[in-house]
Order: C-alpha cells, then sequence, then structure tokens
C-alpha cells in the first residue's frame, strides 16, 4: 500500500499465508483516494483529541486494488485473483501479496 514498502515483499513460506481467506473486508467508506501533486493518496484525519492527519500514499498495485473494491466487501481471494489475472502472477505469490495489502489496510484503519 505504501511506496516504500510495496506489494510483493512477503516471503516465500507458506507458513506466512495468514488462514483468514474467509474474511470479508470492506473499505471504510469515509476514506477517499485523492491526488496530490501528481501522486495517489488518502488522507486519514485525526481522532477526538489527537490532532495528527496521516496521508497514505498508495502506489500503482494499491491503486488498482482499491478501486477494484472500493464500495465493495471483499476476501482474500478476490484480491489475489484481481493480482493474478492483473499482473499475470501465479496463485501462491497473488495471494502472499493479497494477504500483505490487506495487511497494510487494516494497520492503517482503512477498514470496517
Amino acid at each position: 500500500i505504501f511506496e516504500n514498502t510495496g506489494i510483493g515483499s512477503a516471503t516465500d513460506s507458506d507458513e506466512d499465508i495468514p488462514a483468514f481467506s474467509d474474511m470479508l473486508y470492506k473499505i471504510k467508506e469515509q476514506y477517499k483516494v485523492r491526488e496530490m501533486a501528481g501522486e495517489y493518496v488518502v488522507i486519514v484525519q485525526g481522532q477526538l483529541g489527537n490532532s495528527l492527519t496521516r496521508i497514505i500514499s498508495l502506489n500503482e498495485s494499491a491503486l488498482y486494488l482499491w478501486r477494484a473494491v472500493e464500495g465493495k466487501e471483499f476476501n482474500l481471494c478476490d484480491v489475489a485473483n484481481l493480482l493474478a489475472e492483473h499482473y499475470g502472477i501465479d496463485d501462491e505469490m497473488a495471494e502472499r501479496d493479497a494477504a500483505h495489502w490487506i495487511d497494510k489496510l487494516e494497520e492503517c484503519g482503512l477498514l470496517e
């Protein structure tokens, strides 16, 4: 999801693939992708008592996935299929990368 971390940094071990393929996720409605200075970002406003605002920069893969699932429920398999079809990667790599993307969205508090 971030330019610095990128999708595809997962390891080659099957043990790293989480067992949450049936869980349903949805990007929170209040978060929208904006274009700022030629970059695509999601702005996360600070909560009550927290004045910090975070700007999350999306790389090309993260933006593609965001747009593909925005407003819909999705699971790990849905995201993995999108990656495999769009980028022509094998299912194992697609599943690892999908898990990594979902983990980053959760870490940033962007999922319901």
